[in-house]
């Protein structure tokens, strides 16, 4: 069990703490307004014993601190996923970004959403709701940002998050969420076996620096088809370009909608050992699927007892596309003034002993 004690802090002159949110049969979110982040998330296995199946720290100085994996159960933004020489323009005006990824800039630059302190506007046993307002120029993006975002959680053992946001000056906007998870349990191994369905029959290639080409390829004949439900480390051995240049699964998939704007079912991940399962839907035209290819073993379980390994983990982060800023072909991501962004996602928990797959 986490203290509150270890996450009371201030940062910028603004009290940190950790908030829990109850749901039923022991599922439970625990979350600190540092960069709105999920520290804990525990769920029931096919036999009601409950695990805390996402990765974090003990204590908000790790967060704060850390030397490992920054973006740990954080929101990223401004713009989550990559944008292409940390530059775009507007209206003939280019912005410089901060850079901090390998020439790009990544979830939001140096300081972006996950590393500032959101204001809790209320909370309950079962929502919280956050704010934020990103000044002018704040990583080098344009315009006040009015950020509003709740995390709330239900009898049917779903995480579910609202985005909303407005500008007064026109902005590219991509919020995303970034928990990694393990069904059988934080610190327990890696995540090869358990099974993965995407609801995607493209994805978006990348090149060396992780920067979408601007193609949309279909999955068929690759590694990257997981229409068909498949474990996920059962291809990551096959000679496939993609694979080497990400060090293995870190690509957006365009989801497969029916209609815009709705909710819709993204992925489906079973875990065999305990039965857990967790279903993502979202109204975003795409979801990041990353698969820890960089978890190294330096940053300590919140137990105590081991350390998060290689591809110990995977994120579903639903969203925009990467680099859509500079990708005319991409659907817009630009947030004008009089305008407001939504984003929904809904990450659902479930456990059985039998695959929740149908033949």
């Amino acid at each position: 069990m986490l203290r509150k004690e270890d996450f009371e802090a201030r940062v910028d002159g603004k009290a940190i703490s950790l908030y829990t949110l109850q749901g039923q049969g022991g599922f439970r979110l625990s979350v600190t307004n540092f960069g709105a982040r999920v520290v804990e998330l525990w769920a029931p296995d096919k036999e009601g014993v409950c695990r805390d199946v996402v990765l974090g720290y003990r204590t908000i100085d790790q967060y704060l601190h850390n030397t490992g994996e920054r973006f740990l159960g954080a929101v990223c933004g401004r713009f989550a996923n990559r944008i292409a020489g940390g530059r775009f323009s507007i209206g003939g005006q280019t912005y410089h970004l901060p850079i901090n990824n390998n020439g790009q800039t990544l979830h939001g630059g140096l300081r972006g959403l996950d590393s500032v302190v959101w204001e809790v506007v209320s909370s309950d046993e079962q929502r919280i709701a956050f704010s934020y307002i990103s000044p002018d120029g704040e990583e080098g993006f344009p315009g006040t940002l009015s950020i509003e975002m709740i995390y709330e959680i239900t009898h049917e053992n779903e995480f579910r998050i609202t985005y909303r946001a407005t500008t007064d000056q026109p902005t590219p906007v991509n919020l995303t969420h970034h928990s990694f998870f393990n069904l059988r349990g934080e610190g327990t191994g890696d995540i090869n076996r358990h099974v993965l369905q995407i609801n995607a029959c493209r994805y978006l290639p990348v090149n060396h620096c992780l920067i979408p080409t601007g193609s949309l390829a279909s999955v068929m004949g690759t590694p990257m088809d997981f229409r068909a439900p498949a474990p996920i480390g059962s291809r990551l051995g096959e000679t496939f370009e993609q694979l080497d240049i990400a060090g293995g699964y870190d690509h957006c998939w365009v989801l497969d909608r029916q209609d815009t704007g709705t909710l819709e079912k993204a992925a489906t991940v079973w875990e065999p050992d305990s039965g857990r399962c967790l279903e993502v839907f979202t109204d975003q035209p795409g979801m990041q699927f990353y698969g820890g290819n960089f978890f190294d073993g330096k940053s300590v379980s919140k137990d105590g007892r081991t350390t998060y390994l290689y591809r110990g983990a995977f994120a579903l982060e639903t969203q925009q596309f990467p680099d859509a800023p500079n990708q005319p072909a991409f659907p817009s991501t630009l947030l004008l003034p009089g305008a407001m962004y939504i984003h929904r996602c809904i990450y659902r928990f479930s456990a059985s002993p039998d695959s929740p797959f149908r033949s």
